[in-house]
């Protein structure tokens, strides 16, 4: 498996995965503005349990890497039409937003935050079990059987399913509630203990088959 520190190293890897932005919610909610597609500065700050001033920082060591991935600056007439359509309230006289892909592309960079390690952690799990998936030879060694082609629908449908719908819904639900934080907290952690199981089990198939 690969250590999820080289994320931190390599920037052609972080190219190639970028796009995985599902991983975001995998770990914890991600608030957007209005528009339902951006963030700014203090939203990523928050999201990753790390001062503003950090965030600023990586921008400024790492903006041109960061605006391919989406990062931008408003200012003007351009910083006035965004805040009369999706009903901003701000003063400022420019707004960085980051989409999706450059929080992601944040998460891949900022080295002094748990929520971005464990992020690392999941886009890396996710892209070893897309390498580790045998090449078809079934041309040489016949068709799978009937049971082993129901196991693999099973076990990728529930990775799938906890990954995409319960993993986000406990997020979600984390983030609103109040006396029961607690208990959904380590409900989620038993969701996700499960989810990586799977995951690992389907790995082991896939090795043992190619």
């Amino acid at each position: 498996m690969i250590n999820e520190t080289v994320l931190l190293e390599s920037k052609s890897l972080r190219e190639s995965v970028r796009d995985r932005t599902e991983v975001l919610d995998r770990v914890k909610a991600l608030s957007l503005l209005p528009d339902g597609v951006h963030v700014t500065t203090a939203m990523v700050a928050a999201y990753f349990g790390v001062g503003i001033t950090a965030i600023r920082s990586l921008v400024l060591d790492h903006r041109a890497e960061l605006e391919a991935s989406g990062y931008r600056v408003l200012a003007g007439t351009e910083l006035s039409s965004f805040k009369e359509l999706s009903g901003i309230a701000s003063h400022t006289r420019s707004l960085a937003l980051f989409p999706r892909r450059a929080v992601l592309n944040v998460a891949m960079l900022l080295q002094d935050s748990e929520t971005a390690r464990q992020v690392r952690e999941y886009l890396l799990d996710m892209e070893y079990l897309v390498r580790s998936q045998p090449v078809d030879n079934s041309a040489h060694r016949g068709i799978e059987s009937l049971d082993q082609l129901v196991d693999n629908r099973i076990d990728e449908r529930l990775v799938h399913i906890l990954g995409k719908t319960v993993v986000p819904m406990f997020n979600a639900l984390i983030e609103t509630s109040g006396e029961h934080r607690r208990e959904l907290i380590a409900l989620r952690t038993d969701v996700q203990s499960v989810e990586n199981r799977l995951r690992q089990h389907r790995a082991r198939l896939r090795r043992l088959k190619s």
